[in-house]
């Protein structure tokens, strides 16, 4: 799928000369770098998400967004920009996965209630000779939610494909969170304040 806005955005001049392709398959980030204004494809390709047992923190996010990167370098020409990244849920120095059912959902929703989380986004962004890989981290804190809450979201928004079993746009977001240090966009899964100036110093 390719989006084209009419108006590309002058301050990033320097990415007219590339193909710009979004490796993600997550409609969140499609609709955040679209709003940077750029031209860009969608191209989605399966990789693995394990990473290395002993590997902790930050490192975790910008390892799978390297690996995701790695399944499209073959295919790259000199005029491809590839934008990829992943996002990964702490809760007290621990991963809290994507759910497995209703249930694991559940239960991971009442860990996150009351207390606050760490979100944090690996970008890597590669080019056929360059490769540059940060991250961003956001602190999350969730108001007390009841299991009638709880019920209800995952009702009516399942939120299965996402770290920590919420979307910080949807209901929950709405209700649930007191306050967000770092990037709101982050927490969406791309923090795109960040990648902008990245991409502006690119060349």
């Amino acid at each position: 799928m390719f989006h084209h806005n009419h108006q590309f955005n002058i301050m990033l001049d320097n990415l007219k000369k590339y193909k710009i392709i979004l490796g993600s398959a997550s409609p969140r980030r499609s609709e955040l770098l679209k709003g940077l204004d750029i031209p860009f494809e969608v191209i989605v390709k399966d990789t693995s998400e394990e990473f290395p047992v002993s590997m902790i923190g930050v490192g975790i996010p910008m390892f799978l967004a390297e690996k995701k990167a790695e399944a499209f370098l073959k295919d790259m020409t000199d005029d491809t920009l590839l934008i990829t990244a992943d996002t990964i849920v702490f809760l007290e120095g621990r991963i809290i996965s994507k759910p497995v059912d209703k249930q694991d959902a559940k239960s991971i929703l009442k860990r996150l209630s009351g207390k606050t989380h760490q979100v944090i986004t690996g970008v890597c962004i590669t080019s056929k000779n360059r490769k540059r890989v940060f991250h961003s981290t956001s602190d999350v804190k969730f108001a007390h939610l009841s299991d009638e809450e709880i019920d209800y979201y995952l009702e009516k928004y399942t939120p299965y494909d996402k770290a920590g079993s919420y979307g910080v746009q949807e209901w929950i977001g709405y209700v649930g969170v007191e306050h967000i240090t770092g990037s709101y966009y982050n927490v969406m899964g791309l923090p795109v304040q960040r990648l902008y100036n990245e991409l502006k110093r690119w060349f």
